[in-house]
């Protein structure tokens, strides 16, 4: 009894620090006018809608991926470059973090515990790690059988250019992707919440493999078959300072640093 009370006891601070002092030290939202300088800028896409992208991510490299037009929904997946095995995880990222809810200060994790991302800026708030991918019934429903391309196909194809199968396809993150849960557990989508030339960076904490699918949302009521474009620029980011606000979300957030780290480590020791 004495070893379940404390379980409990662990568990209820957990929660508290994670849906409270942790979430209320969440930075604000960013301000639009931040330019990547030309300096740190190492590739520049444009990602027409329906389309996708693939890249690899060195640790300490970022992804700005801008809604250029207001109304696109970008969806990610990811897998560590030295082993594709580990890949991104929807579930912990929420679990861990107590939160659908992603934004600037949080992290994504991988299915090892370790650390995939950083959200290190972000004019939006409203991305969504709970629906997944478009899909070509989704499509097909929304716009009939006039439909274009859809995210878990594009995955399937990116993947295979991988040299990965369907299987090693994770759960995707959807971002510029407002949605909401209600009180009687439905998905509410809020247009009102995504603007033109939003946009959000996202830090890779180890090597990755990166794939970026434009080709809406399955929640979007003014889905397209062919959305806009979006553009995406692959930079490097300033090193970790001991202020790093994602870093110091949480401690168990901290702990995931750390771990990631020590992996790192062993790995260039190898």
């Amino acid at each position: 009894m004495a070893e379940r009370e404390a379980h409990r006891a662990r568990y209820e601070a957990l929660r508290a620090e994670g849906q409270g002092a942790s979430a209320q030290a969440l930075p604000p939202l960013t301000v639009r006018d931040q330019p990547v300088h030309d300096d740190a800028v190492l590739h520049r896409e444009h990602v027409p809608g329906g389309w996708y992208w693939t890249t690899r991510l060195a640790r300490g490299e970022a992804l700005r991926i801008v809604n250029t037009a207001g109304t696109s929904a970008v969806s990610m997946v990811a897998w560590c470059e030295t082993d594709p095995s580990e890949r991104l995880n929807t579930a912990d990222t929420m679990k861990v973090q107590w939160s659908t809810g992603l934004r600037k200060g949080r992290v994504i994790y991988t299915e090892m515990g370790r650390l995939a991302f950083s959200i290190v800026e972000d004019t939006s708030g409203a991305h969504d790690p709970l629906v997944g991918p478009t899909t070509k019934e989704s499509m097909e429903k929304a716009l009939g059988h006039s439909a274009a391309r859809n995210s878990r196909d594009n995955f399937f194809l990116a993947a295979a250019k991988l040299g990965l199968a369907r299987r090693d396809v994770p759960a995707c993150i959807n971002f510029f992707a407002p949605v909401a849960i209600a009180a009687d557990g439905r998905f509410v989508w809020h247009p009102e919440r995504r603007t033109p030339a939003d946009f959000v960076d996202v830090r890779a904490e180890m090597e990755l493999l990166v794939v970026l699918s434009n080709a809406g949302h399955p929640l979007d009521p003014a889905v397209q078959a062919v959305p806009a474009p979006v553009d995406v620029i692959q930079f490097v980011t300033p090193q970790l300072g001991p202020g790093d606000s994602c870093r110091h979300a949480c401690r168990e957030v901290e702990r995931a640093f750390e771990q990631t780290e020590r992996h790192i480590r062993r790995g260039s020791r190898s």
